[in-house]
């Protein structure tokens, strides 16, 4: 198996009120030689909001702004805006985040044409209950472990709980004309596919999740994610195909592991699962992710590559930000091997 370097933590919180708790799960993307980091800050309230700072070097930061640049400012966000990935596509960058209300957790998204200042567009997720949205998928030939998590969900916050949603990223060009983006309905990965974002109304949704089962991208397969799956950095196109660093989540018996993996997908069919590990990519080793906010845990939410080496930027025991390196081209012949 391909082995992952460390390359450090790479940022840590502060003593500023909107990040002295934590900082972790952070979106990237580089352009004209300057890494641009969107991190969630977790401070006062166990409120979150998203940070920003660059990098020249991968692994060295060189400016950090000292408030936030996104914070909550609506009722559906009012706990957190959380977890961002980012992408560009046709000149202009969408980064979505999970909204957190203190209940529910949904997807929204901002834009902006300058990496700097960003305009919230926001929701996106389904306007319906986790309960009204099983009742669409309930008969479909999908794991069992989908109404296993509605019913968790709606045990432990309330029969009228909103469909849980988070880990969503886009593909950074349209695929046949079309957005494409990830999101996780647990236990698994899904894609959608729509011509713009005001398509996606409730009446969207519902014809999406009688079919649920035609828009799988991936479940949980191997026992290293034996409780589920989720998106982590968005896709990066390859020669190969697309390359999908995603976390997967172990239930062991002393509590849950986060793992790193990673898969492979077809340029016009992401769909067509061309390779994918069969055993992480990494896993809480060093002590800062095996003792943190949550222990055992290394969640990748952004990555670039930088003169064939794949930088991988992570959170790691919900309480910091570090980073892995692995040669790309290694991966992808690993991939390969594991159709």
């Amino acid at each position: 198996m391909i082995k992952a370097q460390n390359e450090g933590i790479i940022l840590e919180k502060t003593s500023l009120e909107f990040e002295n708790q934590a900082v972790l799960n952070p979106a990237c993307i580089e352009k004209n030689g300057i890494i641009h980091l969107y991190y969630r800050a977790v401070g006062e309230g166990n409120v979150s909001s998203i940070g920003y700072c660059k990098l020249k070097d991968p692994t060295k930061v060189f400016e950090r702004m000292t408030a936030p640049l996104l914070f909550p400012e609506y009722d559906y966000e009012k706990q957190g805006v959380e977890d961002p990935r980012i992408v560009e596509i046709d000149g202009v960058y969408f980064l979505t985040y999970t909204a957190y209300d203190g209940r529910n957790a949904r997807i929204a998204y901002a834009v902006s044409h300058d990496l700097a200042h960003f305009e919230k567009q926001g929701l996106i997720s389904p306007d319906m209950s986790y309960d009204e949205a099983e009742d669409y998928f309930r008969e479909l030939p999908i794991s069992e472990r989908y109404l296993m998590f509605e019913s968790y969900y709606k045990d432990k916050l309330g029969k009228n709980v909103m469909l849980w949603e988070k880990d969503a990223s886009l593909f950074p060009e349209k695929i046949n004309n079309k957005f494409a983006l990830l999101h996780r309905i647990l236990p698994g990965i899904q894609i959608i596919y729509f011509n713009d974002f005001k398509d996606l109304t409730k009446k969207y949704w519902i014809e999406y999740l009688k079919s649920l089962d035609k828009f799988i991208l991936l479940d949980p397969k191997f026992l290293f994610e034996n409780r589920n799956i989720g998106g982590g950095c968005p896709p990066i196109k390859t020669k190969e195909g697309w390359l999908l660093i995603y976390h997967a989540v172990e239930d062991i018996p002393g509590g849950k592991t986060y793992h790193a993996s990673a898969a492979l997908l077809d340029l016009q069919n992401p769909q067509k699962v061309l390779g994918r590990l069969r055993e992480p990519l990494f896993s809480p080793e060093e002590p800062w992710e095996k003792m943190g906010a949550v222990k055992n845990v290394v969640f990748p939410t952004g990555a670039i590559v930088r003169e064939g080496k794949l930088y991988i930027y992570y959170g790691a025991a919900d309480t910091l930000i570090a980073a892995k390196s692995v040669e790309l081209e290694e991966l992808l012949y690993e991939l390969k091997k594991h159709k």
